[in-house]
């Protein structure tokens, strides 16, 4: 395959991607005669999502442009009903296994309180030091990503002084 050919191929999805990012206000639901979206009364997003899945919309970008929602929710909303799996995001549990770290971190991060986010980055920091014994940089990486998820989770959470606790942590690694 040439060049031209590989940009051609993932020019016409990113175009597509492109072209929605561009006017968010324009995203509405596409009613179509047999369409899964049409009902004679209103459906909340979440049985939009699934039906439009069960239709046979499986790409996600797509059931985000027709119910104007965020990618991760759609897909939190089809992770939680069995139709997809292995999905993670910044705003996922970090109860739910994404990696053989993952069992090391459950339920390490929290931001209700300053101090709970200072407990969670004494634990974060004693596991990104375990991992540094044993000279495993994948594990020290997940005890930053684990950091900066708390750090951006408690940030648009409004919770300004708990994600400079994580910053700190952050900065300092």
């Amino acid at each position: 395959m040439t060049t031209e050919e590989m940009i051609e191929q993932h020019t016409r999805p990113l175009a597509m991607e492109l072209e929605y990012a561009e006017d968010p206000q324009q995203r509405l639901i596409e009613e179509k005669p047999g369409d899964a979206t049409t009902t004679a009364e209103p459906r909340s997003k979440k049985e939009q999502i699934i039906a439009l899945y069960e239709s046979g919309v499986t790409d996600i970008a797509q059931i985000v442009r027709q119910v104007a929602a965020r990618p991760s929710y759609v897909a939190q909303v089809l992770q939680g009903v069995g139709l997809i799996t292995g999905y993670f995001d910044l705003y996922t549990t970090t109860a739910r296994e994404q990696n053989v770290y993952s069992r090391f971190f459950r339920n390490v991060l929290s931001f209700k309180t300053i101090e709970a986010a200072r407990e969670s980055v004494r634990r974060i920091d004693r596991l990104y030091n375990y991992f540094e014994r044993l000279g495993d940089r994948a594990g020290q990486h997940q005890a930053m990503v684990l950091a900066l998820t708390g750090k951006n989770r408690a940030r648009w959470s409004g919770k300004q002084e708990e994600s400079e606790v994580f910053n700190e942590w952050l900065t300092a690694h």
